[in-house]
């Protein structure tokens, strides 16, 4: 009996590049393949149709898995508490579902006793830190692959040339520019002509969001409630998490929102320009932290702001398993029990703005707020209250006039200002030293 080779779990797309690694790690690793497909809500071209080609391409077994339902109960929910946007611009489309497609990979390796995991990310992408990361903190004991770090194959057509070779079926169509993720959460696009940051998007990389100046002329409203911090209801219909994410990826792209064009830094320390399509997941973020404007503790908010960025980064860099987020996600879970409500939201022409929101466990106190004769506001107590909150700053400041420390309140020109002793620091702002420097060149 022949020696039975070792096995190896990929996480496969159906794209050239997953196509190669099943029969680059037949050939080169002399392994037999385990393929696994995740459906996590991108754009595909039949899931059946992709385990076909996976089988054809020479893998010992593929295995589909929909991941919806749990992407969004136990990933999405939990980036909806932590508001998450990476570098407080965009909410982390693919940083998202790659710790889930890990877990079913290493899942898999332990179903089929497979001593590897192999993934089809380049060298130079953040999502080979979160696949290996998420593998690592989930079994240190499996060994991971990464088929496109090591071969030669270094431009496209080198790769069809060798898939050709090895007989793997190759498109037959013309590859797009562009460089697409996408899931239930939004799309990510970069590559082509976006890698000059001074170009403008041209209008071919957007799917899920019209032309704002496209977008209908009459504003759309919207309401959505939450419970215990998710979404249930939508314009008084029940719904699922997952089929708010749906109607308003609809509703928002049909007028416009959701886009984002940004310099994005990295985890491996490039500077990278993406463009992102986020409709559904921008508009609940919006919803989400108008309620919490309204339901949280101010102290509480201020600080769940630090945290939101902390958790962002750890997500971004591959860390979902990693204990300071286990950490930050128990923080998080706890300011969500009492975030019930409604948000209304106001669509037009590529904005989305908050118009209303109210809740039981609302903190907004009308007899507080108001400046008219309802008014119980103690408005006495500010005097010893700005005595207080100042006094430190007071104390400072007498005690540098005295010792004649620089100060900024001067006249430059003049040498005069609030110093009792010492010598003035020219602080002039620059723009008016360069004014000066250019008068006196005329």
């Amino acid at each position: 009996m022949a020696d039975q080779k070792d096995k190896v779990v990929l996480a496969y797309s159906g794209g050239l590049d997953t196509s190669c690694c099943i029969k680059w790690l037949q050939v080169e690793k002399d392994l037999d393949v385990i393929a696994v497909v995740g459906d996590v809500g991108q754009e595909h071209e039949g899931l059946e149709k992709i385990k076909q080609k996976a089988l054809k391409s020479g893998a010992l077994e593929c295995i589909v898995v929909d991941m919806r339902q749990t992407f969004v109960q136990e990933y999405l929910s939990k980036a909806l508490a932590a508001n998450a946007m990476y570098e407080n611009k965009y909410p982390l489309v693919s940083a998202l579902s790659r710790p889930l497609i890990s877990k079913h990979l290493v899942d898999a390796a332990h179903a089929f006793g497979a001593k590897y995991i192999a993934h089809g990310c380049t060298g130079k992408g953040n999502d080979q830190v979160r696949f290996e990361a998420s593998i690592t903190m989930l079994d240190p004991d499996l060994e991971i692959l990464s088929p496109v770090r090591e071969w030669d194959l270094k431009t496209r057509p080198e790769e069809m040339e060798w898939a050709q070779q090895h007989g793997i079926e190759v498109p037959t169509t013309k590859k797009s520019p562009y460089s697409i993720d996408d899931n239930l959460w939004g799309r990510a696009i970069e590559c082509g002509v976006l890698e000059d940051p001074w170009a403008e998007p041209p209008a071919d990389i957007y799917a899920m969001t019209v032309d704002p100046v496209e977008a209908p002329d009459e504003p759309q409203y919207v309401e959505i409630e939450f419970m215990r911090g998710l979404p249930y209801m939508l314009d008084g219909n029940q719904k699922s998490f997952l089929g708010i994410i749906y109607a308003l990826n609809e509703i928002a792209g049909k007028h416009g929102y959701g886009r984002i064009d940004m310099i994005e830094n990295r985890l491996v320390g490039v500077k990278s320009r993406e463009c992102y399509e986020v409709p559904g997941a921008l508009s609940l973020i919006q919803a989400h932290k108008a309620l919490e404007d309204l339901v949280l503790e101010r102290e509480v908010l201020h600080f769940k702001l630090g945290m939101e960025q902390a958790w962002a980064k750890c997500v971004y860099n591959g860390q979902w398993f990693s204990p300071l987020k286990e950490a930050i996600d128990a923080f998080l879970l706890n300011t969500q029990r009492c975030l019930c409500g409604t948000v209304r939201l106001k669509f037009y022409k590529g904005s989305c703005t908050v118009v209303g929101r109210r809740s039981s466990y609302s903190l907004y106190d009308y007899a507080l707020a108001t400046y008219d004769a309802d008014d119980v506001f103690d408005h006495e107590a500010a005097k010893g209250f700005i005595q207080l909150n100042t006094l430190s700053a007071k104390t400072w400041a007498s005690n540098r006039r005295k010792e004649g420390a620089p100060a900024e309140l001067f006249d430059a020109e003049k040498q005069e200002g609030p110093l009792t002793k010492g010598k003035y620091e020219d602080v002039t702002p620059i723009w008016k030293q360069v004014v000066a420097a250019e008068a006196e060149l005329a």
